[in-house]
């Protein structure tokens, strides 16, 4: 997909591509996920290359089928089960009218949808309760009540949609102009380019955490903040690989000293608050250059950044629904219900790609070109994938071979387990992770 090198202004050598098969899909998955790692790879390599950390950009190679596996699930747990991925009431509903879905995995998410339709948490209760009222009422109400869900559009009704049509004039990747600064160092080595490199991690489910994970796995120093009793127990073991995770609560002012603390510290902060979060907590883009000159900064939201929904909490499953992803699913299945993507995609293609405008921006601030900022969206991300229709059969299973997973184990808190090999190499810097993955809130708040 060459619109992923030219949003990012990549001109070296292109990643070649090992290994065979394409997930099932009306959309062409497997291609967006490899080109998204390759974009990292390219990225990384040109870093490599410009910093001085090799006399030429290594050779980038992406195996497709890993790089498929990577966005279902790579850890295999050896003697223990990860938490299920979804709550009692979460899911697809029949409305009067259509389809919606609910994201209930958070408590106050849930507690929103439950009191705009009147139940409590009982499925046949929310199924009943959706039969009678409409698809885009509801998805209204249930925003409005602080929670989250999706009535399904069709590919045409969302780019008549005012936010759809905003975000299709929207480049896949913005880019604002940088701040003047000092050229920006770190302690990398041929060999872990990134190490060294501070990077204050403020993301949750799943986008941002994939960034910041793919950093870690260069050598990146990695401090994810949480507020205090969070948890995503579901994807934890996932996305925590390679991380150091402390939890602060940014209303106590001591824990407040402790974030600027960090922040002042930091290279790259990488957060995936709605445009408006952190600057109502008091760190708005101004106050953050204050306490850290020349901070990068790469940032994520769900639905874009410039139509009317640019505030709008959202996810990956419920940006599929929104764009027209599940109903063209539907239609190409032949079935009788949304059908979205084999994996969460968008997730981990957006990931990669911040990760990969993360390499970009610090190449140039190393060079002297000032600290820039980067921000990307789920629902741009699903315009690049619905412009690459698949047009051969997807048959890629996402059963891990023992030949797909590392040798070694990865002990984690919960015991022990296999992870997939990288789908990523790049040449004479291996990806991999220094710490395995770990609890959130289990390290303290400092470098």
């Amino acid at each position: 997909m060459q619109e992923i090198r030219a949003a990012l202004g990549l001109i070296g050598p292109e990643a070649q591509v090992s290994g065979q098969g394409h997930l099932p899909s009306r959309y062409a998955v497997t291609e967006l996920l490899t080109a998204s790692m390759a974009a990292v790879g390219e990225a990384l390599a040109g870093l490599m290359a410009g910093t001085g950390l090799a006399s030429a950009a290594p050779a980038v190679t992406v195996d497709r089928r890993l790089a498929s596996l990577w966005a279902g699930h790579s850890l295999e747990p050896l003697g223990w089960e990860m938490p299920p991925v979804w709550d009692a009431v979460a899911g697809d509903y029949p409305t009067r009218d259509g389809w919606i879905r609910l994201h209930t995995n958070l408590p106050h998410h849930r507690d929103a949808a439950l009191s705009v339709l009147g139940v409590g948490v009982d499925r046949a209760a929310v199924a009943q309760a959706l039969l009678e009222r409409d698809k885009d009422e509801v998805e209204a109400k249930v925003v409005a009540a602080g929670g989250v869900a999706a009535a399904m559009r069709s590919r045409a009704e969302w780019r008549a949609h005012p936010n759809g049509a905003a975000v299709a004039a929207e480049p896949l990747i913005h880019r604002d102009d940088p701040v003047p600064a000092p050229a920006l160092t770190w302690q990398g080595r041929p060999d872990r380019p990134l190490a060294g490199l501070k990077v204050l991690d403020l993301t949750r489910v799943l986008a941002g955490p994939v960034a910041t994970r793919t950093l870690a796995g260069f050598g990146a120093d990695v401090l994810r903040i949480d507020p205090p009793g969070w948890d995503e127990a579901n994807v934890v073991p996932e996305i925590t690989l390679g991380k150091r995770c402390a939890m602060l609560d940014l209303t106590d002012a001591a824990d407040r000293d402790t974030f600027e603390r960090l922040l002042a510290e930091a290279d790259l902060l990488v957060h995936g608050y709605r445009p408006d979060a952190l600057a109502n907590l008091g760190y708005d883009t101004q106050a953050r250059q204050a306490l850290k000159p020349g901070l990068v900064e790469v940032t994520l939201d769900a639905y874009g950044w410039t139509g009317p929904w640019a505030g709008r909490r959202g996810f990956d499953s419920l940006v599929q629904m929104s764009c027209g992803i599940a109903d063209a699913g539907m239609g190409w299945a032949g079935a009788e219900k949304p059908t979205p993507l084999p994996v969460q995609a968008l997730d981990h293609a957006t990931g990669y790609l911040m990760a990969a405008a993360a390499l970009r921006l610090l190449h140039r601030a190393a060079a002297g070109e000032g600290a820039g900022r980067a921000r990307l969206s789920l629902a741009r991300t699903a315009e690049l994938l619905c412009a690459h229709r698949q047009e051969v059969p997807g048959r890629l299973s996402l059963s891990h071979a023992a030949e797909d997973r590392q040798a070694a184990e990865e002990a984690t808190p919960w015991g022990p387990a296999r992870r997939l090999k990288p789908a990523i190499t790049v040449a004479g810097a291996p990806m991999a992770w220094d710490r395995p993955a770990q609890r959130l809130g289990s390290s303290d708040p400092a470098w």
